[in-house]
């Protein structure tokens, strides 16, 4: 049987890439994000007529719309295995420069919004006994202060307990959680890291270079599968070794 996975944020980067790999690997994925991206209407114009990817233009902070959109996915396919809460704004600001309305939109974002659609979709998993959380945590936070990151950082600390208190509270349903800390991927949001800054961070890397969002969706794919059946609460770093 087909897995049915839910990727938040699945319009470009990461998102995109994790959308891209479970359809090559025969999952029914649907995804939302608050705008088409080029590579969504391609997507959907491969499967007009929804049978392994549906979308829809959402934005995550509006709830009711989420709950609607858990709902449809449900009842289109029957059941929900996955989820994978990617959705996240970065905040490069120091502390003291940061302001309220920047505060809480990054919490509203980062942990708000994350906290709303795991309730909804676990609700769902919990009738089926079985199911796989992930949540796109980072090294900002998760595994180490970054200067000029405290508030995002915080937000990506707390999506780690997340992740563990969720899998003491539903792993005798069978439902696993789980956290990945991906280090500096080579996304858009990673493209204003240049010069003498990337050079820094590729000599402290053991493995000499920034990652490639290939090398996040292989990992992802198996913390949704049966193999990793036996692994819960865990914070997995994605980071060609920079924290070790």
């Amino acid at each position: 049987m087909k897995k049915v996975v839910i990727v938040s944020g699945g319009s470009r980067g990461i998102g995109q890439a994790i959308v891209e790999d479970l359809l090559a690997s025969n999952c029914i994925v649907a995804t939302f994000s608050r705008s088409e991206s080029d590579e969504i209407k391609a997507m959907r114009a491969a499967d007009p007529n929804e049978e392994k990817f549906y979308w829809q233009a959402i934005d995550i902070q509006e709830s009711e719309a989420v709950k609607d959109f858990v709902f449809t996915v449900f009842k289109r396919y029957g059941r929900i295995d996955g989820l994978v809460n990617n959705t996240g704004v970065n905040l490069d600001s120091l502390i003291s420069m940061t302001s309220d309305e920047e505060i809480d939109s990054v919490l509203s974002i980062n942990l708000r919004s994350v906290f709303q659609l795991t309730r909804m979709v676990s609700r769902l998993m919990l009738t089926k006994n079985d199911g796989s959380i992930i949540n796109i945590s980072s090294i900002i936070g998760g595994a180490r202060g970054f200067k000029g990151a405290s508030v995002y950082g915080a937000t990506k600390a707390a999506l780690v307990g997340f992740s563990k208190s969720l899998a003491r509270e539903l792993g005798n349903k069978n439902i696993r959680a789980n956290s990945i800390l991906p280090g500096f991927i080579e996304t858009k949001m990673t493209h204003g890291i240049t010069g003498p800054r990337r050079d820094q961070i590729v000599r402290r890397t053991p493995l000499g270079r920034l990652g490639v969002v290939d090398d996040l969706t292989g990992v992802i794919r198996f913390l949704l599968s049966d193999e990793s059946r036996f692994i819960t609460g865990q914070s997995l770093a994605v980071d060609g070794g920079l924290t070790c």
